[in-house]
């Protein structure tokens, strides 16, 4: 399994690929957050392609709008998803 690390790096990485973000990897901080005033500033189209490709990439599920609201607040809570998935 990937150290945490390198899974973050991953996840900025896909969210710069599969978002067009006008922003770096190493711009994203790990505890930023993704959504609303002071954040990243994404908005619910974003949310959906990155819902898809962390299905694509790594499995995991995310079946409802609560629990997006859970995973997707930062780059922190995704990473802990995805392990909890890949330990699973």
């Amino acid at each position: 399994m990937e150290d945490a690390p390198a899974l973050k790096e991953r996840i900025k990485n896909l969210m710069v690929e599969n978002l067009m973000l006008q922003v770096t990897p190493a711009e994203i901080g790990d505890d930023l957050p993704l959504f609303g005033p002071g954040g990243l500033g994404l908005d619910s189209v974003d949310a959906l392609q990155l819902v898809v490709a962390l299905d694509k990439n790594f499995g995991l599920k995310i079946a409802d709008p609560a629990t997006a609201k859970v995973v997707l607040q930062s780059v922190n809570t995704i990473a802990d998803a995805v392990q909890k998935k890949l330990a699973a």
